[in-house]
């Protein structure tokens, strides 16, 4: 198991190009389950993630052929008989569930075991399984099992609202389901992050026709058959956010090519409000900071609100912030995993129900930090720059997850990040 050395103090300056978006890439790649057996899906820009290796594996047993070459993707369908996603790969991985609507929507038939991942909270997919079943699918739960039948699929309407609003990945489900469903599908209260417009924008090249795209309101016009299609996989914002963190949080002056402005207003915003000057361009961000922050209240909401996948890396930022700042996680009320963490650092966090209350210090310092998920990872190791001292991020095998080699790229700003592997009491260090 691995983990950080971090030498904090180290100002971050340079240019970094942020990959292509883990959340986006994961539902297109399940998107080919929708192909005929011989046709091809070639997906451009896809980072090299622990994540994305888990997703090859499902689809290989699926019957889909995953290989990579540099960034890009081809997928190929080899056999449309496999329906069942075993629980020892989908327990790795929360966005297994995505194979749930196509295999429903092209095969008629699913066995997908319940999703394990990240533990940020009570994450439940009631609302996957009831649209899929509203669009004329059999739904039971056997031995930890999600089982879903259909002689046919139907166009319905369906309602896709939660108690903390729109479910993105319930969306991408619903929506692969509904291509190949006979007649016309209104999904209300669809989600409408980006990422969930990458998947409808795929599929569309594919051969559906969805209309709606970025809206709330998505209808589904069903076709008899997708074809395969070579797209370029969207920028990662989160992953952009990170990088913005980083280079705050250490006074530093870092511009991310590759990202996309458009898709973080209300990130970006949060960042000018605390006082980091922020610049855009059409396909750029640079960030300049003279490590003074302005306390700042922040909500987590469903897009185009701030979103839930930054609150972390932005605590982080916020604990060295001048007065009192007050997070509201509206999105997973229990997504607060770091924030004893930090305090291990020197943060003074107190949470109240779904509220942490942060009281901004002069200073952090180095400590031993244990991730708990993925994005409470990229907060310690953002804190961990601006800390004093050396820090300790243990269990980074989260962060492999949803970051292509982090430590490069912020040793390449100027950062110094060691990779500790530990084996048998010896320890084994990567030069970077």
């Amino acid at each position: 198991m691995d983990k950080f050395i971090v030498e904090g103090g180290r100002t971050l300056r340079g240019t970094v190009r942020a990959k292509g978006s883990k959340n986006a890439a994961l539902p297109m790649m399940a998107a080919s389950i929708l192909l005929d057996p011989g046709d091809r899906l070639v997906l451009r820009g896809v980072p090299q993630l622990s994540d994305i290796k888990t997703m090859s594996l499902l689809l290989g047993k699926l019957g889909v052929r995953a290989d990579r070459a540099g960034e890009t993707v081809t997928l190929r369908a080899v056999d449309d008989s496999e329906v069942e996603a075993p629980y020892e790969i989908v327990r790795q991985m929360r966005a297994s569930i995505c194979v749930l609507g196509p295999l429903v929507g092209r095969r008629r038939a699913a066995r997908v075991s319940q999703p394990g991942g990240c533990v940020i909270g009570v994450r439940p997919v009631d609302l996957h399984t009831r649209g899929i079943a509203q669009l004329g699918a059999a739904i039971s739960q056997e031995h930890g099992y999600i089982v879903a039948q259909a002689r046919r699929l139907v166009g319905r309407t369906v309602y896709l609202g939660g108690a903390f609003g729109s479910t993105v990945t319930g969306t991408e489900n619903v929506l692969m389901a509904a291509v190949l469903a006979q007649g016309t599908s209104l999904i209300e209260c669809a989600a409408c992050e980006p990422e969930v417009q990458a998947v409808a924008e795929l599929l569309n090249a594919m051969g559906a026709r969805i209309q709606g795209i970025g809206s709330p309101r998505l209808i589904v016009h069903g076709v008899r058959r997708l074809h395969g299609a070579d797209v370029e996989v969207i920028p990662d914002r989160i992953e952009a956010g990170t990088f913005m963190a980083a280079a705050a949080v250490t006074g530093g002056d870092v511009r991310i090519d590759h990202s996309r402005p458009d898709h973080m207003v209300a990130v970006v915003e949060h960042f000018r409000s605390a006082g980091v000057h922020v610049e855009t361009g059409d396909d750029w961000i640079r960030v300049m900071s003279n490590g003074l922050f302005k306390p700042v209240d922040v909500a987590t909401l469903p897009y185009p609100g701030f979103p839930t996948d930054m609150q972390a890396q932005f605590m982080a930022l916020m604990t060295l912030g001048e007065g009192i700042t007050v997070i509201t996680e509206k999105i997973y009320p229990d997504r607060f995993m770091h924030v004893a963490e930090l305090g291990r650092m020197g943060a003074r966090i107190r949470k109240e129900g779904s509220c942490a209350i942060i009281e901004g210090v002069k200073s952090l310092h180095g400590a031993e930090v244990m991730a708990s998920d993925l994005r409470a990872s990229a907060s310690l190791v953002v804190a961990a720059l601006a800390a004093d001292g050396v820090s300790e991020v243990h269990r980074v095998y989260h962060l492999d997850r949803g970051y292509d080699h982090l430590e490069r790229r912020l040793n390449a700003l100027g950062a110094r990040v060691q990779r500790v592997e530990e084996k048998k009491g010896a320890l084994v260090r990567e030069a970077v």
